[in-house]
């Protein structure tokens, strides 16, 4: 049987969350989620330590139990079956795998705990082996392998049985940088030639966007934002998930004026103006503009005139990070209790012919659909 059977079908929703809850007395882990994951999806949940990720995972996995809510997997709402009756793949960071076993022994035991016949186990394990690049090593025990080649394990033996969703909570978690980069390309690389529902659990950013096709965000035990990658990073609903899903400006100020065409006029404490499109505000509202620092020029101040979204500032720190160059532009010196620093990060290829110094005086500027206008962070918010 291939992985595909397993699935609802092409545009099937293999896992819906409706209305789940966890509470632990009078803390709220979990807080009525609601979520669907369609078929052969790869859907990255992110958040910082307590969001509540982990606990939803755990909860799909069988390993928490839900206070109240509906986990449905092709349709059939599994909340109160135990995590061996659910047909789900798990994957941890620590791997777990069994030390006294040897790979092909470790891969082989679920299929060994559904009594799957001899034979047809050895061809399986065999077959799970060589997709994940392990052919070869099934008499070795873990602690002879590196720590990739125990992912890899880990990950064989999730998917042997051919579940119809995989669970990860954070496996490359332990791994170098660069292992773990290359870790990445090869798990998509064999979710999409699997054709199995993948749910992630990370914190890290980069790491949800390499490799999902949607992303999650969770805080507090809610979902900020469910959406594709591109729809995370360039238009994101708060400004906590413009700040987590990567490096922002997030610049505060009062909605001035608005227009028919949806142009805001918004003012910044300096000063200063952002000139933007967007709807749903109107004039007296405080807002977060997220400027992304790639999205952000930076050139030399030569005359007293600023054009729109063009803020004359000083150069207060440069960065060399290989292939670009990070700027810190204190804009409002005259002003310190409400100066704003820009971070503006400008590719080495563009900046060939130019480079600033700290102290320099400087002009960052953007174009209007560079802002994205937003609600502010809550005291006390990311």
């Amino acid at each position: 049987m291939s992985m595909s059977h397993m699935q609802d079908g092409a545009g099937g929703t293999p896992i819906v969350l409706e209305n789940l809850w966890k509470t632990y007395a009078s803390f709220v882990a979990v807080s009525g989620i609601d979520l669907s994951v369609g078929a052969g999806q790869f859907c990255t949940v992110l958040g910082p330590s307590g969001s509540g990720k982990t606990t939803t995972l755990m909860m799909i996995a069988g390993f928490v139990a839900p206070t109240r809510g509906r986990i449905l997997v092709s349709g059939r709402d599994i909340a109160a079956l135990p995590p061996q009756k659910r047909d789900l793949g798990v994957v941890f960071q620590n791997y777990a795998l069994f030390p006294h076993m040897t790979v092909f022994d470790n891969v082989a035991f679920p299929l060994v705990m559904r009594r799957v016949p001899q034979a047809e186990i050895a061809q399986r394990v065999a077959r799970m082996l060589e997709t994940v690049e392990l052919a070869g090593l099934g008499k070795r025990y873990p602690r002879e392998l590196s720590g990739g080649q125990q992912q890899r394990v880990a990950l064989a033996r999730a998917l042997v049985f051919e579940p119809r969703v995989l669970l990860m909570d954070e496996p490359l978690g332990a791994l170098d940088k660069k292992l773990r980069s290359s870790l990445q390309i090869e798990l998509k690389a064999l979710q999409r030639r699997l054709d199995v529902t993948v749910i992630y659990v990370t914190h890290d950013q980069e790491e949800a966007l390499t490799m999902a096709d949607q992303i999650v965000v969770m805080q507090g035990g809610r979902i900020e934002q469910s959406g594709s990658p591109e729809d995370l990073y360039d238009r994101p609903a708060t400004a906590f998930v413009a700040g987590f899903m990567g490096d922002t400006n997030l610049v505060r100020g009062v909605v001035m004026a608005t227009h028919t065409d949806g142009t805001l006029r918004i003012d910044h404490p300096t000063g200063r103006r952002i000139i933007a499109r967007a709807d749903g505000f109107q004039a007296g509202d405080h807002v977060a503009a997220s400027l992304r620092p790639e999205s952000l020029s930076i050139e030399s101040n030569d005359g007293p005139d600023e054009p729109e979204n063009t803020w004359a500032g000083r150069i207060a720190a440069v960065t060399y990070l290989g292939d670009a160059i990070r700027y810190h532009v204190a804009v409002g010196e005259n002003r310190p209790a409400l100066m704003e620093t820009l971070v503006v990060k400008a590719a080495r290829q563009s900046m060939e012919h130019r480079r600033f110094a700290e102290g320099d005086a400087v002009r960052v500027r953007w174009a209007r659909a560079d802002a994205r206008i937003l609600p502010p962070a809550p005291a006390g918010g990311h």
